[in-house]
């Protein structure tokens, strides 16, 4: 059985330092880049201690799962549109000045960082483009159309996926965080929906072998031990959501209340050729699951959905922001080694 992790861990103390220090002017770019390769090599090596069949790079050198791409452009304002959490944090996106759109990062670069520290199979977490298509101003561009935005944002979104899979991705996942919150923003489904067509358009660029490889994420948020969207029924995002065209779902399930009617659901819409990696663990709860936990969830899920399309993760990465410190490291990766123990557990059980 597959158990793959979702993406981000917190950064290690002397990180955050370095990137306070860098901040005010105290240490060097040198420096920093120091910080981040030592990160990075710290977070693998403990990646693969917990026997993790397949790693990410923790996206340790990331500002965000969300904005990584957005490094280093220069057509940006900070006042775009604001993500507010229960807790009452929020987020806040930039905003599009200008064309044409360009990203200043594409996530190979992280991706041959790890693969340079590793022999182990590496996953590579991208944004969606459904997610960057809301910089672009309700206001408009003068001499730049949203139609020529989108164009261009399809464009990019194909570049950096197929770089990561040019790159030895074990797997490519598509961050999809905001299809739920759509659906708190536009209860019809109708933004949903929109999404949906827009990353399709973008995947319909690749193969079914390279469709294959590629997956989407979904979750209510996780960010400060806080959600955006969990009161959002997962019913009325399902149905939706399995029309993309990707061969894997990453769900978040360990932190429903009522998992079973969710996976029923799941059941319903699942395709022949879809794997579905169900959350046995969740990232914003304190509490460590035991391997035995971790096993009986599996178990509930292997109950209704077919075992052979049946694979596990996290619910959410662990620190999608990187001034997020709600987890401690150790604890992140002590829930990763309950997934993968847990995950090994069911799976003798079910052969």
């Amino acid at each position: 059985m597959k158990t793959e992790p979702i993406g981000s861990i917190p950064r290690p103390l002397s990180l955050i330092q370095a990137m306070t220090a860098f901040q005010s002017g105290e240490i060097s770019r040198e420096a920093l880049d120091e910080a981040y390769a030592n990160a990075l090599r710290d977070t693998i090596d403990l990646f693969e201690h917990t026997g993790s069949p397949v790693i990410t790079d923790g996206e340790q050198t990331k500002p965000s799962f969300a904005t990584y791409p957005l490094s280093g452009i220069g057509n940006l304002a900070p006042d775009g549109i604001i993500i507010p959490f229960a807790d009452g944090h929020v987020r806040q996106l930039p905003r599009l000045t200008a064309g044409p759109f360009r990203y200043g990062v594409y996530a190979a670069k992280f991706l041959n960082a790890a693969r340079n520290c590793t022999k182990t199979p590496v996953k590579q977490a991208v944004i969606s483009a459904s997610a960057l298509s809301l910089l672009y101003p309700s206001s408009g561009i003068p001499n730049y159309s949203r139609e020529a935005f989108l164009a261009d944002l399809i464009d990019e979104a194909e570049t950096d996926i197929r770089g990561a899979l040019d790159a030895g991705a074990d797997s490519v996942q598509i961050d999809f965080t905001e299809a739920r919150l759509s659906l708190k923003l536009d209860p019809s489904g109708s933004l949903l929906r929109t999404f949906i067509e827009l990353n399709n358009q973008v995947l319909d660029r690749f193969t079914p072998a390279e469709l294959q490889r590629i997956g989407v994420h979904v979750c209510p948020g996780a960010d400060k031990d806080s959600t955006h969207s969990a009161d959002v029924d997962y019913g009325a995002l399902l149905p939706d959501l399995f029309q993309l065209n990707v061969g894997r779902f990453y769900l978040q399930m360990a932190s429903e209340p009522d998992r079973k009617r969710v996976l029923r659901t799941v059941r319903q819409v699942l395709g022949p050729n879809h794997i579905v990696f169900v959350g046995v663990i969740n990232p914003i709860d304190s509490t460590i699951e035991t391997p035995d936990e971790v096993r009986e969830r599996i178990l509930e899920a292997a109950s209704i959905l077919p075992v052979a399309q049946l694979a596990t993760t996290d619910d959410c990465g662990f620190a999608p922001f990187a001034d997020d410190t709600s987890t401690a490291r150790d604890v992140a990766f002590s829930k990763i080694r309950a997934r993968v123990e847990g995950t090994s557990l069911a799976a003798r059980e079910l052969a």
